[in-house]
Parts: C-alpha cells; structure tokens; sequence
C-alpha cells in the first residue's frame, strides 16, 4: 500500500478550526457521555476536511470494535449496512500498526477487506488511530474527500489532532467513571459511620430504655407507658432518618443547627434513653464553627455518650465546650463510671472510636482518651480557623 500525497485543494480557514476544536474541547469538559462527545469529534471533522463521511471506531477487550461513530450517513442507510465492522482491513492495519494511512483509492488497495451490501462507495481515505496511554484503541477515518482525488498532509494533522481529543475524552470518560465507584465507596464509608453514630445508637438507646420495664410493670405502671410512649416516638424518628439516608441525606440532627443547640438536643435525647444525668456548658463557646466542622462534633459527642451509656456504668456526665477567640476550641465529654482499659479499646466499641477519630481528623482536630478508674473523659481539640465560611469570607 502506498501513502500518496497531493496538492491541497479545500483550503480550511484557521477560524473554522479553532472553532472544531473549542466545540470538542468544550465536549469533553463538560462530562457528556463518551459516545455524544465522540459524536461532536467526527461531525466537527468532517466538514474541517470536505469529507463526505466520517466515522470513529473503539477497540474493546476482545479487539473487535465495539464502539462505532458515524457521520454523514443517515440512520436508515446506516440501518441498512447491517453489522458494525470488525476492525478487520485497512481498519485493522490502523489499529495493529498504531500509524496514520492516507489512500488515494480504497479500491485499488491489497489490504482492502471490502464493503458490506448496501454500503456508499468509498475511494479516498484518511484514517489515524486513537491513542490511549500509548496504546491504540480504535480509530478515526474520513472517505470520500469533495473537491479532491485525496486528502492532504494538513487534513491528516487536523484529523490527528481531532484523534487525541477522542482519546482524551475516552480517558476523561474513564477516570469520571473511577472518581463515580470512588465516590459510591466514600459515600458507604460515611453512610456506615453516620448510621452508626445516629440510627443505630439511637435504637439502641431506645432498647435501652426498655430493659427494665418489665420489672416496672407492676410497681410503676405510669413510668412504664412514659417510657413505652418515648420509645415509639424515638422508633419514628429513627424511621424518619433511615428514609433520609436512603436518598443520601444526613439526619437533620447533624445538619443545619448550631453547636450550642445540637449538643443540647443530643443531651436531651440521651438523658431520656439512658436515665443518665447530662450537664451541657456551652457558655465558653465564642466563635461558632463552619457547619461541616459542626456535624462532626456533633457526631463525636453523639458517639461518646452512646459509649458512656453502653458501657460505662455511669450516674452523671458532661459535655463542656471552650473556645477562643481564634476560632479554636475544645469539646470535652466527662462521665463518672468505671473507665476502661486503654489496651483493650474494643471495651469502648471499636467501630465507635474508629468512627470518632475518623471524624476528628476529617476536621483538623485531635481527639484525647483518658481514663483512671474513676471515669473516662474524651477531648476533642480544634485549631484557630474554624469560625463560620461567611465570617472567614468577610476578612478575605
């Protein structure tokens, strides 16, 4: 097979180029499926060139092409082609060679695997592959060149050029695919730990509160109904949250409200799960956090109470919360049970503690355990910086 050149004839105006390429780029940018933005790359390049027909074919796994684009074929006559092609011929010399063919006459050519019934008659060609990390993946061909016996060494640059943005988009396509799965991942993990800090300890809590009502049955009827009344109401609630989660949403608990006011609302909760006395100082609190950084602390100490009432043993605890001026603060959360041995953390719940410094370091926070027997106190430190977006916004 020879590659032919000849004098230019359709002469391309830089601005309609620029144009093509802007119209691909934008394509890609802007995370359309890879088959529309493969559609804008051959209906782009084929006018640039004054073909009458282009089309662009993906390799898949098994090396046959599984991908097809066409250009300048209606539907019906595309119908009418029947099967897409294999890959096999000139198209296949493209792919395994990983190089750029220019024929003057398709007819006339060895390498030829012919056309199937009912397709148009094709003489001159133009075909580049589609490069993915060094690799060709298919390619991209133009036939029946206008106003010209053949196509020109600038009509191979531009289509070549247009061959890497096919290229780019199918790479663009695929990482948008890996960052989805990644994303999906994420959003299990969180679902997990937010399940975890929210529905499940408030269930839990709820059966809690149940654990001594038939020992109350008889001597304390009406504490009995309170409790049963409570707990149905906490079962809905946490009914409610399941919904939320199944359309990706947090519990409104952790969303939307202040520092102050959510540590209040979890220790209202808890004091009626768990019979515990709950003391909340939040007098020290001076700049409140951005609500992201709020959530999170909020969770935390959600978590640390679920703990103090497992396991703990505790009549009374505490959440204090001082901060700075600078935004800094810390969150301390105090119960006055039997403590737990550091060595053995799973006496706290593993996934819980796993969950809180999780949370801690997502915010740029340290979180501090200590025990001596006498009780157990959970720290949680936060640098200067963490004051609302809209405040840091205003001395930006």
């Amino acid at each position: 097979m020879s590659i032919v050149t000849s004098p230019q004839i359709h002469a391309t105006e830089p601005g309609e180029v620029i144009d093509a390429f802007d119209a691909a780029t934008r394509a890609i940018a802007g995370l359309r499926s890879v088959d529309a933005v493969l559609q804008v790359i051959v209906d782009q390049v084929r006018p640039l060139v004054g073909a009458k027909y282009a089309a662009l074919g993906i390799v898949g796994a098994d090396g046959e092409i599984d991908r097809f684009i066409t250009s300048g074929i209606d539907p019906g006559e595309r119908a009418r082609i029947g099967d897409l092609p294999h890959g096999r011929g000139i198209l296949g010399v493209i792919i395994s060679e990983n190089r750029t063919i220019r024929i003057r006459d398709l007819a006339t050519d060895p390498r030829r695997y012919g056309f199937p019934p009912n397709h148009p008659e094709m003489h001159s060609f133009l075909g580049v592959p589609v490069i993915l990390q060094g690799r060709s993946i298919g390619n991209l061909y133009l036939t029946e060149r206008a106003d010209a016996v053949e196509f020109s060494e600038q009509d191979e640059r531009i289509v070549e050029t247009f061959a890497l943005h096919a290229g780019i988009a199918i790479e663009n396509a695929r990482l948008h695919e890996q960052v989805q799965r990644l994303a999906i991942v994420d959003e299990r993990e969180r679902i997990s730990r937010d399940l975890h800090d929210g529905i499940i300890q408030s269930i839990y809590a709820v059966g809690l509160s149940l654990e001594d009502v038939p020992e109350l049955v008889r001597d304390d009827p009406d504490e009995v109904e309170r409790r049963v009344e409570r707990a149905i109401d906490n079962l809905h609630l946490a009914i409610r949250d399941i919904r939320n989660f199944i359309f990706g949403l947090r519990p409104e608990l952790l969303t939307g409200i202040g520092l102050a006011a959510g540590l209040a609302a979890i220790a209202e909760e808890f004091r009626h799960h768990s019979m515990i006395d709950v003391e909340v100082d939040t007098s020290d609190l001076i700049v409140e956090p951005e609500a992201t950084t709020t959530a999170h602390l909020l969770g935390i100490v959600n978590e640390a109470l679920s703990n103090v009432a497992r396991h703990s043993g505790a009549t009374q605890a505490s959440v204090r919360v001082d901060g700075d001026a600078d935004g800094s603060l810390s969150v301390v959360v105090e119960d006055n049970g039997r403590g737990f041995d550091r060595d053995d953390a799973t006496s706290l719940g593993h996934q819980g503690l796993t969950n809180m410094r999780s949370r801690a370091a997502t915010i740029g926070a340290t979180m501090n355990l200590a025990s001596d027997g006498t009780g157990t106190m959970v720290e949680i430190r936060l640098p200067g910086g963490a004051a609302r977006a809209d405040e840091r916004d205003a001395l930006t």
